[in-house]
């Protein structure tokens, strides 16, 4: 059985779930970016496709990439921090189940190219990815991008938030995003 199938059969917290399993996940060998999130939402969930919303809209924007291009498995993987709708919480969903990254992540990383950019988009990702700057907040880790380069670049998530986040951090556009594009560009 593929990796790609082992994933899209996993129950590991199915009983923890209470909109069902659909791990969302896409990759492959020569996929030399790889962006990871935190967990589908729920239209995610219900298209199976990743990044298939507002919050998708703004991370193609951010990067540069086309729809074609984002969802090409040979130029980009796909690869959230939980594969499964976790579900609501009070102000938004609730965090990305943590038994994903750990039983998936390093045999999916092992398939991918080793020269990759990693986008890690969201806090969750920066703290697995990202372990010594786990005391800085989202903001300043955002802020460091250039000491995380070539291999990372930390972005804030793109949901709605994120534009009032943009206005407050006018750099983020005029230092990050240029340099974001130009690594993604490199890479697809």
């Amino acid at each position: 059985m593929s990796l790609e199938a082992e994933i899209a059969a996993c129950r590991i917290c199915a009983d923890h779930l209470p909109h069902g399993v659909r791990p969302v996940a896409s990759f492959s060998a020569t996929a030399r970016l790889l962006i990871i999130g935190q967990a589908p939402g729920s239209k995610v969930h219900e298209s199976g496709i990743p990044w298939d919303d507002a919050s998708g809209d703004r991370l193609r924007e951010w990067t540069g990439l086309s729809k074609d291009q984002m969802y090409d498995p040979a130029r980009v993987a796909l690869v959230p921090m939980g594969f499964c709708y976790p579900g609501k919480a009070s102000g938004g969903d609730k965090p990305p189940r943590r038994e994903c990254a750990a039983q998936w992540h390093e045999r999916v990383l092992d398939v991918l190219p080793e020269d990759r950019l990693t986008l890690l988009v969201g806090t969750y990702a920066q703290a697995r990815y990202l372990p010594a700057a786990r005391t800085l907040s989202m903001t300043d880790r955002v802020r460091q991008f250039r000491d995380y380069l070539p291999h990372f670049i930390p972005l804030p998530h793109p949901a709605w938030r994120s534009t009032i986040w943009m206005r407050q951090h006018p750099w983020f556009e005029a230092e990050v995003l240029p340099v974001l594009r130009k690594a993604v560009a490199q890479r697809v």
